[in-house]
């Protein structure tokens, strides 16, 4: 089987790559990458290792497809994940990279006859909706209530919360690319597994602010720098659920292996409401980790397109498919400490 994944060389694909050819070493597995992100060119070393090919090219030029010639599989992991993406700039990248780029992908899986694997987001929940929610607030944290919203409860977000409203460019490409894909699959029979994944957390992942706050959260107590609690007050109530990279490529491989579970369906996946976690929380558990306290400012004002609480609600995909996380927020947290620990010397420059 040869199975490509796009955005190889990132954290997501590199990781689906290098998980692929270590279980599955008699596939061909070629990571496709433009190398945009800083810390992304540290994998090749790793790929040439375990014989996986690298290709570097960018899915915004069809013409860089056409030279990977048959495939059985594609992995399409190539988005532009800042949620700021094209609110803070100009949005032609995010928009040519996230939708545009995936449209050749879907054309070039046409046209070798080969299943899709796409990674979709959270992200393309609406933005006010979510806030409008019912929260309560404790001492750490911020939750949802059983809400009169269709799709919100205490246990997060499900799959039934309406699509209306704005919800940032990269929400909007990623949401416009599954449309696009519910085409392919009618009338072109493209065979499709679409997830919307929450936070992915873990091992590999060059962080920073607008995305990768996880790493980068620990990074900053790993090499004793402050950081900022931003929005909401300040106090670092936000909460997100966080999913081990080792959980969500579990269920890529399972998407690869049996699309046709998947087929003609939309699932969230995240850590859920178990692995949740907020500032406040994740401070506390760097710190338990690292042994370092480390100064936190505080800005009251909230940032465009935040939000004060995402769960994932995994009720649907767990029900019909039987794929829940294993791995627990501190099994994530220790990860990457062990990650920056083993690596110090090549991601201090890219993470401290």
């Amino acid at each position: 089987m040869k199975i490509i994944v796009t955005g190889g060389a990132g954290f997501v694909g590199s990781s689906v790559c290098i998980h692929l050819k270590k279980t599955y070493p008699q596939y061909q597995v070629v990571a496709f990458d433009n190398l945009k992100r800083r810390g992304s060119e540290l994998n090749l070393a790793t790929f040439n290792a375990l014989g996986i090919t690298f290709i570097h090219g960018d899915i915004r030029n069809p013409e860089d497809l056409m030279v990977l010639g048959s495939f059985d599989v594609m992995v399409e992991a190539s988005a532009e994940p800042s949620v700021t993406a094209g609110l803070d700039s100009n949005p032609t990248y995010v928009i040519n990279n996230n939708l545009i780029g995936s449209i050749h992908c879907f054309n070039a899986c046409i046209a070798q006859k080969a299943k899709l694997i796409f990674l979709s987001t959270s992200r393309v929940y609406p933005i006010e909706l979510i806030e409008k929610a019912s929260f309560i607030e404790s001492e750490t944290r911020f939750d949802f209530l059983n809400d009169n919203v269709a799709g919100i409860s205490s246990n997060g977000i499900s799959e039934t919360l309406s699509l209306e409203g704005a919800r940032s460019f990269y929400g909007t490409t990623k949401l416009a690319s599954e449309l696009f894909l519910q085409e392919y699959a009618s009338f072109y029979g493209l065979p499709v597994a679409i997830t919307r994944f929450g936070v992915i957390a873990g091992p590999r992942q060059m962080g920073k602010t607008d995305q990768g706050v996880v790493s980068l959260w620990m990074a900053k107590h790993y090499w004793k720098q402050s950081l900022k609690y931003i929005g909401y007050g300040g106090h670092g109530k936000q909460v997100r659920d966080l999913l081990h990279i080792d959980d969500a490529v579990a269920l890529i491989d399972l998407q690869i292996h049996q699309t046709e579970r998947f087929q003609n369906k939309v699932f969230n996946a995240g850590g859920g409401l178990s692995n949740s976690c907020s500032l406040q929380e994740m401070t506390a558990i760097c710190e338990q980790i690292s042994g370092n306290r480390i100064s936190i400012d505080s800005i009251a004002e909230t940032r465009t397109a935040d939000l004060r609480i995402f769960i994932t609600d995994n009720t649907k995909i767990t029900t019909e498919t039987g794929w829940k996380p294993k791995k627990s927020v501190t099994d994530i947290f220790q990860d990457i400490y062990f990650w920056i620990k083993e690596n110090e010397e090549q991601l201090k420059s890219i993470l401290k």
